[in-house]
């Protein structure tokens, strides 16, 4: 074992951080290679680190495509972490913008469960909170959309009812 010659000179990295880091490299690789073509867009790649990401997504192979992934890993960990963390920020922000959309979406579904469900009741709550919606526009939906569900016909007011909420409700601050 080589002696450190500085009392005051840092240890280097130990074998277990630098396997944590490598895999952190790895699964970041992985999530790039999953990526759909709209989230890759908005992810800031170099043309050749993009190039790279769109060789390994093609590999479809179980054996290759994690080779192919390892090789893209190496790619990143060459650019350093001060490139990487653009990528990191643009990957978390995705992430939570996903979220917080499929937040949304269920509070939309709740809505449109609650109107289906209590009537009147819920459509009062609903305009308590959002004066400027159309009452008989909802109440109607939300009636035929009961009717579809007891007489097993197809979701059409089911789905109009969940369009007319998601609009209301994207609207309102």
């Amino acid at each position: 074992m080589r002696e450190r010659e500085l009392p005051d000179e840092p240890l280097p990295p130990s074998r277990s951080q630098q396997r944590r880091e490598a895999l952190e490299i790895f699964k970041l690789a992985e999530t790039l290679a999953n990526l759909s073509d709209a989230e890759l867009g908005r992810v800031p790649l170099d043309d050749e680190l993009r190039d790279e990401v769109l060789r390994t997504r093609a590999v479809t192979s179980h054996i290759a495509r994690k080779r192919q992934t390892q090789y893209l890993a190496k790619q990143l960990r060459k650019l350093g972490d001060e490139a990487l963390d653009p990528i990191r920020r643009a990957l978390d922000r995705d992430r939570v913008q996903a979220h917080h959309d499929a937040a949304e979406l269920h509070r939309v579904e709740t809505w449109r469960d609650r109107l289906i469900a209590e009537g009147d009741t819920a459509l009062d709550d609903l305009i308590a909170q959002h004066p400027t919606a159309d009452r008989q526009h909802l109440r109607q939906l939300a009636r035929n959309a009961r009717g579809e569900r007891e007489r097993n016909k197809p979701l059409h007011a089911y789905r109009e009812l969940f369009r007319a909420l998601r609009e209301l409700l994207a609207d309102a601050p």
